[in-house]
């Protein structure tokens, strides 16, 4: 079983924080790049001998900028291509003021079941400093759009830590979530990223960001406003009614293999394993458009930068991506995985993280505590240190 990512770079507008790729005003490379996107489906279907795909999310972007004579190409093309008998999440992303009914329509015709839609604040303020199309009204009429045309899971993305936001601010922003019945919620910590817009505007000092404890405040605002409303958080930034959690994310995490397909889309392939581990290996496409249309006319897009990721560094991408989450990481699953005992590798970090209360031993997995989650980077930093001296 595996799991695919379709990546779609387009946008009407790219925000000020996003260092994604995307492209905007690019609207005339549409029906080029979902052609592309199904030749190289095809290919590396074949090449993998059709495998049976688990999950589907189709990101970007800007999905819902398709027009859906487009999006119902893509849908059908998928499904010619790939085996989606076992597939039990079809995720796709849209936004606020692209969002139709016709294109939910499509979606729906094709297996999407979940759909996950980038609300990021309620204050008009807030979206304006982001460089958002939407308004509060818009994120309304599009859930309203989303629950009529019958989907039952939604998710919503959530900012904290904005320029200018306030503890009051972001408590409003969730309990205006709420209210639009998600079952699912991603509350991210905004990470002002290089040669973004909104970093330069606060590398100039025209804008400032919450003090660390004001959104230490935020983050467990939301943890306690969540808890009240029956959500569960199961990994350091998503939170779900139980049994809504995102199962293609969970794969990530927990090192599932995966397909990326588009523009920047990365694939973890596992060709062998043995009694010393398992062997990954990493595809990332270009980040470009003429870059990745050229990787597909030359008929080789299997090779394209294509990684091995050493022993040591699928031990620590282990420990890191499953220390996100509430369950943490199994010795059990890790032994399996790569044929050493996880104690071997990281016990005197883990015990001494123990001792400061950062990580818990329960029933034979290491887990963040709450004040972990916090400081998760320096767990990591711990870890990482270990690794090398291991080496």
């Amino acid at each position: 079983m595996t799991e695919l990512y379709i990546h779609i770079p387009f946008c009407i507008k790219k925000c000020t924080y996003c260092d994604f790729t995307s492209f905007a005003g690019q609207d005339s490379h549409f029906t080029e790049y979902v052609q592309a996107l199904l030749d190289e489906a095809t290919f590396l279907s074949h090449n993998l001998n059709h495998p049976q795909i688990s999950t589907l999310y189709i990101g970007g972007g800007t999905p819902s900028v398709l027009p859906c004579a487009l999006f119902e190409a893509l849908l059908k093309g998928l499904h010619e291509v790939f085996d989606f008998s076992a597939c039990v999440e079809a995720t796709v992303e849209c936004n606020p003021g692209t969002l139709t009914d016709s294109f939910l329509q499509t979606a729906k015709e094709y297996g999407i079941n979940r759909i996950s839609m980038g609300m990021q604040a309620k204050q008009p303020e807030l979206l304006k400093t982001l460089g958002r199309i939407h308004d509060w009204n818009m994120v309304r009429s599009s859930a309203d759009l989303i629950h009529k045309a019958g989907f039952t899971h939604l998710n919503l993305d959530l900012m904290f830590g904005l320029p200018g936001q306030t503890v009051h601010q972001w408590r409003e922003s969730v309990e205006c979530a709420l209210s639009l019945h998600p079952d699912h919620l991603s509350c991210y910590g905004l990470i002002p990223e290089d040669g973004t817009p909104l970093k330069c505007l606060l590398d100039q000092h025209k804008l400032s960001l919450p003090e660390d404890e004001e959104e230490r405040e935020m983050y467990n605002t939301a943890r306690d406003i969540l808890s009240a409303h029956a959500f569960r958080q199961y990994e350091i930034s998503n939170f779900a009614i139980p049994g809504n959690e995102c199962r293609h994310n969970i794969g990530y995490w927990k090192q599932v293999p995966y397909i990326g397909l588009g523009c920047s889309a990365a694939s973890l392939l596992m060709p062998s394993s043995s009694d010393s581990g398992i062997e990954y290996y990493r595809k990332t496409n270009p980040s470009t458009l003429d870059e990745y249309f050229a990787m597909l006319k030359e008929g080789h897009p299997e090779r394209f930068n294509l990684e091995s990721i050493s022993r040591r560094d699928a031990m620590f991408e282990t420990m890191m991506l499953g220390l996100r989450m509430n369950e943490g990481v199994s010795e059990q699953a890790f032994l399996l995985r790569h044929g050493i005992p996880l104690n071997s590798v990281f016990g005197i970090v883990l015990m001494a993280q123990e001792q400061k209360g950062l990580i818990l031993h329960d029933e034979q997995c290491w887990k963040l505590t709450r004040r972990g989650m916090d400081v998760q980077n320096t767990v990591l930093v711990e870890l990482l240190e270990c690794m090398e001296k291991h080496a």
